[in-house]
């Protein structure tokens, strides 16, 4: 036999071993079904590289004005030895919060309507208590272990808390988050008149916000969900 004639043997197709004829006509089907649909193929690859173009795009805006809306931040507002202090309980996905996908988009569009004047999340009165129920039941379980011992008969201290959705948007604040605002039902209620003093100049801008939120409870308590918080 020549070599030529050899060569042709080998690379006949139906010398082929059997997963290489397989490939052959996969291959042979995808080259068929691109020349027949190739628009669609290219139509459907503009969308995603537009997609992600947008997704990227939309990041990068948000890192640059330190935005993170897709987070909720739980933050315990205190006033101890004259200080107003502001202590992070916890921090979450709003997806994990929220568990569904238009809430949390709706979420952040009545975000978008928030102030610095008016940092308190705009949220309908009929949406109202969706929103806060999911944020109260996290804040309850954060403190189980209190509502148990209390249950089985240890001694335990346990407060009112107000819980609120802020969006604290003034220029100075160095990170912009959702945040459920947690403070005692009493002292938001009898907030001193003369400002306390500050853990950091920036904590000016939380006072204007309690101040703003015992305002805003006096007129619309609906728009605040009370809690019972058990150590």
């Amino acid at each position: 036999m020549s070599f030529a004639a050899e060569t042709h043997w080998l690379i006949h197709p139906t010398n082929f071993p059997y997963e290489m004829q397989h490939m052959t006509e996969l291959l042979n089907a995808l080259q068929e079904l691109l020349s027949e649909h190739w628009i669609k193929v290219l139509t459907a690859a503009g969308f995603t590289l537009a997609g992600w173009s947008v997704a990227h795009w939309r990041a990068s805006r948000a890192w640059k004005r330190r935005e993170f809306f897709e987070r909720i931040n739980f933050s315990l507002n205190s006033i101890t030895d004259g200080t107003l202090r502001i202590r992070t309980l916890c921090e979450k996905s709003c997806s994990d919060i929220f568990l569904n996908t238009f809430a949390v988009q709706r979420l952040g569009q009545l975000i978008a309507k928030t102030t610095p004047n008016d940092p308190m999340v705009p949220i309908p009165r009929e949406d109202c208590w969706f929103f806060m129920n999911s944020v109260l039941n996290e804040l309850s379980e954060q403190f189980a272990s209190g509502l148990l011992a209390r249950e089985a008969g240890r001694e335990v201290l346990s407060n009112q808390y107000l819980i609120c959705l802020t969006n604290e948007c003034d220029g100075h604040v160095k990170t912009h988050k959702l945040r459920a605002m947690v403070i005692r039902r009493e002292l938001l209620l009898t907030l001193p008149e003369e400002a306390p003093k500050f853990e950091s100049p920036q904590h000016k801008i939380r006072w204007h916000t309690l101040q703003h939120l015992q305002k805003r409870h006096a007129i619309e308590p609906w728009r605040f969900l009370e809690v019972e918080l058990v150590v």
